[in-house]
């Protein structure tokens, strides 16, 4: 709790936290055994640029001092190029490429993840 800061909410009911402190609350419980595997779903949505820098940075910290894998899901193509060793593009239920972000935006012939994962899925809205 220390870690994302809700040391002094400890004693509240969760109910009372806003999104963003929820959020913060689910990642340090993900983070309390210090666990080989770490899956994320999507784990900065809601979080302010402070948290999720915090955030990011324990998980790279641990990632390399405790040897963990982290598998993450985002919609934030920058977030995944900055953070991840290696992108899986989804669509539609299957994973149609992966690779390093430069692979992807080499592959696609892009500037940026987001570019490529346009270039890759298309750029129509779904239902």
């Amino acid at each position: 709790m220390e870690f994302v800061e809700l040391w002094e909410r400890k004693n509240d009911f969760v109910k009372t936290f806003s999104g963003g402190m929820k959020r913060r609350l689910e990642i340090a419980r993900g983070l309390l055994h210090h666990p080989k595997i770490l899956f994320l779903d999507e784990p900065t949505l809601g979080l302010d640029p402070q948290t999720r820098n915090h955030m990011w940075n324990y998980i790279k910290n641990i990632n390399k001092k405790e040897n963990m894998t982290v598998f993450f899901t985002t919609h934030y193509m920058e977030e995944a190029e900055k953070m991840a060793g290696r992108i899986a593009i989804i669509d539609q239920g299957k994973i149609i490429t992966s690779g390093t972000a430069g692979m992807l935006r080499e592959q696609t012939k892009t500037k940026s993840l987001e570019e490529a994962f346009l270039s890759l899925t298309g750029k129509t809205i779904r239902g």
